[in-house]
């Protein structure tokens, strides 16, 4: 039975990646939506490697990222000037949760109300297994229904570990950039120091993709406001 439930949870994954493929490459070049320089896909490690310290680092990373002077100007500078945010925390296959809805930051008090309502967020999913791949399904979900459409669509990953529950990651990573999504990661190697070179090898890719490094959670807002500056202006780095 727990066989016969595993297949039918792959076969699930594979429609819903087949269908999220054709519906991004057919809206990928429609007007109907607002355009933004960047329609960006947030995630927040929540699984069992991640306790209530770490979790407040991640989210106090990436609010003082977005309010930092470096990040601010990158959003100034595109070519509209604003950019589409969704926040996720994620652990296991059974539990992606969308904690911020698609957010327009244009101005710096934009940037601010965001910071904010992150910071306000409490830890909504449950503790779980470390499911990359889910989480990009459902970055591709959103990015696919959002209101937004970006010149460039990217999920950001950010996570201390491996891929370890639901769907294979490499099919996961393969439909996003099948429908030009780019990947970047931001591997916190403190537990899995060879984490960089299986993000690269399973994880990240399409049009300008990098990977940073945090050596801790202590310094992920450092590496999160250097990944932010660089996904915003569209800069690749090895």
């Amino acid at each position: 039975m727990k066989l016969v439930r595993h297949f039918l949870h792959l076969l699930s994954c594979a429609v819903v990646a087949a269908c999220l493929l054709v519906f991004l490459q057919a809206t990928g070049t429609g007007q109907s939506r607002p355009e933004v320089d960047v329609t960006l896909v947030l995630g927040i490690d929540c699984s069992y490697s991640v306790d209530a310290n770490e979790f407040l680092l991640q989210k106090a990373g990436i609010a003082n990222a977005l309010v930092s002077p470096d990040v601010l100007r990158a959003i100034a500078d595109g070519p509209i000037g604003r950019v589409s945010i969704t926040i996720v925390q994620w652990s296991s296959s059974e539990s992606q949760i969308t904690v911020i809805p698609w957010t327009i930051v244009e101005t710096p008090d934009d940037a601010t109300h965001l910071a904010q309502a992150i910071l306000a967020s409490p830890r909504q999913t449950a503790d779980g297994a470390t499911s990359i791949s889910a989480f990009l399904y459902h970055g591709l979900n959103l990015l696919a229904t959002g209101p937004y459409r970006g010149l460039r669509s990217v999920i950001d990953v950010a996570s201390d570990g491996t891929n370890n529950n639901g769907s294979d990651v490499d099919t996961a990573r393969n439909t996003a950039l099948a429908a030009g999504v780019t990947i970047n990661g931001l591997a916190i190697i403190h537990e899995v120091p060879w984490l960089k070179h299986y993000f690269s090898n399973h994880v990240t890719g399409g049009p300008g993709n990098f990977i940073i490094l945090a050596d801790s959670y202590e310094s992920f807002a450092d590496a999160m406001r250097r990944k932010l500056e660089r996904e915003i202006r569209g800069l690749g780095i090895s």
